[in-house]
């Protein structure tokens, strides 16, 4: 996401997934992890489901819940990840900006889809995450009360890569430092 430049590489967290590319991808090219239909694999097990815009309904669909009797209107993630192990959901939004634009209203809106998302997981005990993959645009101080707010509705927000022991995957040995 940084225009001619290369993200994550502060982070001492070990592997991280970058917004350049999405996950599916990137967790294929990382040793251990295979991503096949939609399931991500590392070292064989299965750990987590990878679900992109109407992905996610059709996983509804396959746990039994039908949507159009819990909320009104379909939200559309960028990313859904539900990871196994912690037996949470994950939703992921991408917000790049290079210039003054409504993605800045966007950002706003975190408190109200979580609770939507919460609404249809809750009838099958899966807890939701809500985090937003943000381009370095976002770090100007003039958003420092939108990012407040995005933490005090307990959401999440990082710049450019969200670390994988964030989402609670396991990361390979080789790529623990980076």
């Amino acid at each position: 996401m940084i225009k001619n430049g290369k993200g994550g590489g502060n982070t001492k967290t070990g592997l991280v997934f970058e917004g350049k590319t999405d996950l599916t991808t990137f967790l294929n090219n990382q040793n251990g992890y295979r991503v096949t239909d939609d399931i991500v694999f590392y070292n064989d097990k299965e750990v987590e489901r990878i679900f992109k815009k109407h992905g996610f309904y059709r996983y509804l669909k396959e746990i039994g819940i039908d949507w159009t009797k819990i909320i009104s209107k379909k939200l559309l993630p960028d990313d859904s990840i539900y990871v196994i192990i912690n037996n949470t959901l994950f939703i992921i939004e991408c917000k790049y900006q290079q210039v003054n634009g409504s993605v800045d209203e966007k950002l706003q809106t975190c408190d109200f889809k979580k609770k939507q998302y919460q609404k249809l997981m809750s009838q099958v005990n899966i807890d939701v995450g809500y985090i937003y993959l943000l381009s370095e645009w976002f770090k100007n101080p003039k958003y420092k009360d939108v990012r407040d707010y995005i933490i005090s509705m307990h959401c999440q927000y990082y710049f450019e890569y969200i670390p994988l022991t964030k989402l609670g995957l396991p990361v390979p040995k080789n790529n623990e430092e980076r």
